[in-house]
Formats: C-alpha cells, sequence, structure tokens
C-alpha cells in the first residue's frame, strides 16, 4: 500500500480520508477485475470484508491481510471504505506495536540464574584480578581460601605482591560495605562497587560451617579437599543455579571431575586458545598477486629500494612492519615487508638482502628466508621493540647479537647491550651462586658465550691478539643483569636483550618493556615449547602476550622462525624426538 502524504504542520494527526484516498483503486494502472468468487479463500478465511478494523484486538497474523483487502477490485471498494473509514486514534494506536520486534531480553533472563564460580587458591596467587573476570556471574571464596592467602603474603617474590593485591581489593570490597552490622553476607557484596564496571556480579564469602561428606579415601585435613567439600555443598543448597570450580592445578580438577563436580582451568589469562594461531609476522602473497593488482599499482625508488603501491581485497589482512614473499618458479621472486596502510591501499618496500656475503652482519649472513627477515627488523632503527620465536638451533640469538654488536660497535647507534633472561632451572636447583649480580647470572649466560664465541672466531685476520682484544672490547660493552632488579630502573641509548622470554608472566613482561627510555631497542626471544614456569602455559606466556598485542604498531615486528640451522644433528632430532 502506497504511504499517505506527511503531514503539513509539526505534530498534526492525519486526517482518516487521507488513508481511505491513497487506498483507493486507480483503474488505469489495473487489469480488469476479477469476479469477487475468484479471491484467494485463505485471505478472505483470515479477514472478511464486512469485519471491521475496530473489533477487540487481533494477532498480528490476522492483521497481515489488511493491506490485500485495500487492494481489492472497484466492484469490492465500496463496502471496504466503511470498514477503514472508522478508524480511531485507538485503533491505530493498537495497530501500531504490531510489526515492533520483541524487547531484547537480559542475559540472566536467557541463560537461567547466574553461574556461581568457587576460586581456588592458585587462582587468585596467578592473577590478582580474577575477581573481576567473571562477568555477570558471581564469585564465591572459601574460608580455607583465604588462609592459605595469609599464608603467602610475605616475601618479595611474584606470587606474593599478588597476594597483597588480592588483599587490598577484598579489603576495598568489604570497606564499601559500610558499617559491618549493616552487612549481610546472604546479599553478598557487588563487585562493581570498587570501579570494576565490567563485573557484574556478586562476591561471597563463606561465613558458615559447611557439611559435607567426602569419600573416605580423601583426606579430610588437606585444603584442595575441604575446597572441594565446599563445592559439593554449595551444589546440594543451590540445586537451581551451576556450581563450577575454577582451579589451575590440573590434579584438583580431576579429582573435582572424578566427584561429579564441575570444574575448569582459569582461561582469562590466555592471549590465545591455541598456539597454532599466533601471528608469525610473515604472508604468503597468492600467485597471481601481479596479474590482480598490476593495473592499478605504483611504483618508485628510494634509498636503494623499491617501494609499491597497490589496492585490493589482500589490503585488510596486512599489517605494518609484517614481511610478505611471492616464490615462484622461472620468475624473480618478491621479498618485502609493508611500511604503510592507508585505508584501502598498503606499501610494500622490498628487503635488503643479507643472504650475500656483502651485507653479512659481523660475519654473520642469513641462511634462510625468515633469518632474512629477521635481520632487516634488527637492523631497522625504526623498530624499538621486536620479538622473535623458533625452535632450538634457529639462530635467534646468534643474530640478536650480530646485528647488537654491529649497532653499537660500528655504527655508535647505541651505547651499550644489556642482557638478561629469567632464571627458571630445567632441572634441580644448584643453590645459592658466589660472587656479584654478574657472577651470579654468568651459568645461566652459556648462551651468550656460546654465540660471542662463534663471532669472535669469524675475524681470522687479526690474529690471536686481535681476537683477544676484540673479545675484551665485546665484553666491556655487553652487561648481564637479573630481573629482581629491574623495576624503577630506565634504560636510555641501550639495546636490551630479553632470552628465554617465553618463561615471563604477561606482568612481569610488562614491567621489563616499560624500562625502555628515548632510544632504546628491546629484542624478546624464546621458544614457546620450552615453558618451565609453573601455570605459565604457550597460550598464557608473556611472550605470546607481547606479540599479539604489538602486532601492527609501526615501530614493532615479529617473526617466527621455522627452519633450524644450528647443525644436522639437532635438526634431526628436534623433529623426531
Amino acid at each position: 500500500m502506497p504511504l499517505p502524504k506527511p503531514p503539513a504542520k509539526r505534530g498534526s494527526v492525519l486526517d482518516p480520508s487521507a488513508f481511505d484516498a491513497q487506498s483507493a483503486p486507480k483503474p488505469s494502472r489495473r487489469s480488469l477485475p476479477k469476479p469477487a468468487a475468484a479471491e484467494d479463500s485463505s485471505a478472505l478465511e483470515l479477514q472478511p470484508p464486512q469485519q471491521p478494523v475496530a473489533a477487540p484486538p487481533i494477532t498480528p497474523a490476522v492483521a497481515l491481510p489488511v493491506p490485500v483487502e485495500a487492494k481489492a477490485p472497484a466492484s469490492a471498494a465500496a463496502p471496504v471504505k466503511p470498514a477503514r473509514a472508522p478508524r480511531s486514534k485507538a485503533a491505530a494506536a493498537a495497530a501500531a506495536p504490531t510489526p515492533v520486534a520483541r524487547p531484547r531480553r537480559n542475559r540472566a533472563s536467557t541463560g537461567g540464574p547466574a553461574k556461581l564460580f568457587v576460586l581456588d587458591t592458585n587462582v587468585l596467587m596467578h592473577d590478582p584480578m580474577s575477581l573481576f573476570r567473571f562477568e555477570e556471574h558471581d564469585v564465591y571464596l572459601p574460608m580455607i581460601t583465604l588462609e592459605e592467602l595469609d599464608g603467602h603474603k610475605k616475601g618479595m617474590s611474584e606470587v606474593s605482591r599478588n597476594v597483597r593485591q588480592v588483599s587490598r581489593e577484598l579489603d576495598a570490597l568489604a570497606a564499601s560495605q559500610g558499617e559491618a552490622k549493616d552487612f549481610d553476607p546472604g546479599a553478598g557484596i557487588a563487585l562493581a562497587r570498587t570501579g570494576h564496571r565490567e563485573a557484574g556480579g556478586k562476591l561471597f564469602f563463606q561465613t558458615t560451617f559447611v557439611d559435607f561428606k567426602l569419600p573416605d579415601g580423601l583426606p579430610q585435613g588437606k585444603a584442595d579437599n575441604q575446597i572441594l567439600g565446599v563445592v559439593q555443598a554449595l551444589r546440594a543448597q543451590q540445586p537451581e543455579r551451576e556450581v563450577v570450580l575454577v582451579s589451575k592445578d590440573i590434579n584438583m580438577r580431576i579429582k573435582a571431575r572424578a566427584l561429579g563436580l564441575a570444574a575448569e582451568d582459569y582461561l582469562n589469562d590466555k592471549t590465545l586458545e591455541d598456539a597454532d594461531l599466533l601471528y608469525t609476522g610473515v604472508l604468503q602473497l597468492p600467485g597471481d598477486f601481479w596479474e590482480r593488482h598490476g593495473k592499478t599499482m605504483e611504483s618508485w625508488s628510494q634509498s636503494g629500494a623499491t617501494f609499491y603501491r597497490f589496492s585490493g581485497p589482500l589490503v585488510p589482512s596486512l599489517m605494518i612492519n609484517q614481511f610478505v614473499y611471492l616464490e615462484s618458479p622461472g620468475n624473480a621472486p618478491l621479498y618485502a615487508r609493508v611500511t604503510e596502510i592507508t585505508g584501502k591501499t598498503a606499501v610494500i618496500r622490498t628487503l635488503k638482502d643479507f643472504t650475500h656475503a656483502k651485507n653479512a652482519v659481523w660475519g654473520v649472513t642469513a641462511r634462510n628466508r625468515e633469518q632474512n627477515f629477521a635481520l632487516n627488523l634488527l637492523t631497522d632503527p625504526d623498530c624499538d621493540f621486536i620479538t622473535l620465536t623458533g625452535t632450538a638451533g634457529t639462530g635467534k640469538t646468534l643474530m640478536t647479537l650480530a646485528a647488537a654488536l654491529s649497532q653499537v660497535l660500528d655504527e655508535r647507534r647505541y651505547t651499550e647491550i644489556i642482557v638478561t633472561r629469567v632464571t627458571v632451572p630445567v632441572g634441580e636447583d644448584i643453590g645459592f651462586l658466589p660472587g656479584n649480580e654478574e657472577e651470579k647470572m654468568s651459568p645461566w649466560m652459556g648462551a651468550l658465550d656460546d654465540n660471542l664465541e662463534v663471532l669472535a672466531r669469524g675475524d681470522t685476520s687479526a690474529g690471536e691478539w686481535g681476537r683477544a682484544a676484540t673479545n675484551d672490547l665485546v665484553r666491556s660493552k655487553i652487561k648481564i643483569k637479573s630481573l629482581n632488579f629491574m623495576r624503577g630502573r630506565t634504560f636510555l641509548n641501550k639495546i636490551v636483550i630479553i632470552d628465554e622470554a617465553q618463561n615471563l608472566t604477561p606482568k612481569q613482561m610488562k614491567t621489563l618493556i616499560t624500562r625502555a627510555g628515548p632510544g632504546t631497542k628491546i629484542i624478546c626471544l624464546g621458544n614457546l615449547a620450552q615453558i618451565d614456569t609453573p601455570y605459565l602455559t604457550e597460550g598464557s606466556s608473556g611472550l605470546t602476550f607481547a606479540v599479539d598485542r604489538f602486532k601492527g604498531w609501526p615501530h614493532a615486528g615479529h617473526i617466527t622462525l621455522a627452519r633450524g640451522e644450528r647443525s644436522r644433528l639437532a635438526d634431526f632430532a628436534s623433529e623426531v624426538l
């Protein structure tokens, strides 16, 4: 049905005759009228012409055929007009909500009651802000959890700091309730009271003794078993809602499931669910790249490099400082880096070939495509933060040291090199180490010594005395620091190399990266398959966290090294063992 003309004045009501004038049939645009018997019987059954519109409210299914009757032929137009003429304001108001969609229901009504998550102590020790990570669901803290937190609050370790932060958050929540006499333990404390708007649930404390019965084989005095008993009792007390135990302890979750209790891992700390989804920093161009983008492509040369500007469906999948390559038989390969993305247009720049001996960095040349990409990043003064990941023997430490020494000693771009790493042993700890900070760290820096030996061996023209002098000069420019003394420091015009960065937590990674002052470059090296820190996985490692957060930043780059170049023995062992 065509729409009536708009009202002439603001706020005026249309006259009912306007609807009739628009709905009247136009014989000039219609074919010959059909007899009334030829009308659709289903439409007549739903809405007879004699039925007035002002009748009692009708369902949307019955109201739909009204436009069909309005378009009836001229012979049937007479009885239709009286049916529409008495349309009043009340009838219009009743018919107005018909096409409107149903109101959106909130999350609690669609998913039933909010879940109740019982937190294990190790979750709070791992992430002190985990109380506010459960959206609209409620959080329950057993009394034994608070007792265990109290036992770990002393000390200078990361766990102790997290426990103290949890205590401060709980104290702020308790203080937000006002006087103690006005506090109702059964009503809980709204988690959003302290400014965390993302938390829509409540916090409940265990204030009464919970009677539970666990299997006789489980010791009743152990803390984990007491938490399991609390979960079992809560499920019996509140059968209408889902009670879930959240723990970082795998054995705790296994025991819970064996008892028929719901248990989950704390997943909020994971940057990625699958490590295979981690950003690699490299993208292979499609084989028809030149054919699809060659017509509108612009190219020019500047500073010994060639630039290409193109647009197309490939641009949304690109990121700044991402490396692209195209290798096709019979054609020259293309190796480039994305330098600019503006709307639907991207600019790529060809790379410096570090596989050639004339471009060697302190005697080190790239042996594969990814190493060439990495050396282009390491020698770029505009890249302030670089991450290199890869399996053992891919050349991460060697290339980083070679590029760092070249920029410190040859180009004088930085003043010195600072090397640090997490002191997590693979086997049993060897105990306290003698000496000062650098001497204590020297056993952990065996990889640094091995790579310096390789770099010094390449200089054969200087002789034995020359190599000894070079080693002394190199040693004077490299400082070995411990992570324990990094807080509060600021590094100016230095290269900071963080080795074995996969063992860092996201909080420790943030602490180290924020130490960078003007003119400082930070390089993180690690193998995500060799994580030794408890409660850290490939998805929750600080290295994964940094790679995912810094991708696309114009002053950061990442490369995943795929091929090992240490030796044929090491390559074969990494594949078959």
